[in-house]
């Protein structure tokens, strides 16, 4: 008996499916949160790889221990100008763009 051979998936078609095509709110907002997520977890790491706690941090920053156990978890809640002293607290190098439109962008580093 011949076996039936499994269809295969990429992450984006997956994503289309049950998400929603690129562009479409749903997408939009599952991709901004995603990446808030990510920003979490690459604070979390980087405070670890210094052998600093939460608390430890936060008092470097003048907030409280919930604070950053927030921004880990849950950056969408948080004030942009904490996660800028968060980072400079995390001796962490900081280069954003913004992008307008294609002709017009504005590059901050810090």
């Amino acid at each position: 008996m011949a076996k039936k051979k499994m269809k295969s998936y990429t992450l984006d078609e997956l994503t289309d499916k049950y998400i929603g095509k690129k562009g479409s709110p749903n997408r939009e907002k599952f991709e901004f949160e995603l990446k808030l997520d990510i920003l979490g977890d690459m604070i979390k790491k980087a405070r670890k790889e210094q052998h600093l706690t939460q608390a430890q941090l936060g008092k470097l920053i003048g907030v409280q221990k919930a604070q950053i156990s927030k921004i880990e978890n849950n950056a969408k809640d948080v004030r942009f100008s904490t996660v800028i002293r968060v980072f400079e607290a995390l001796k962490a190098k900081i280069k954003m763009t913004i992008e307008f439109d294609p002709n017009s962008h504005m590059e901050i580093a810090r």
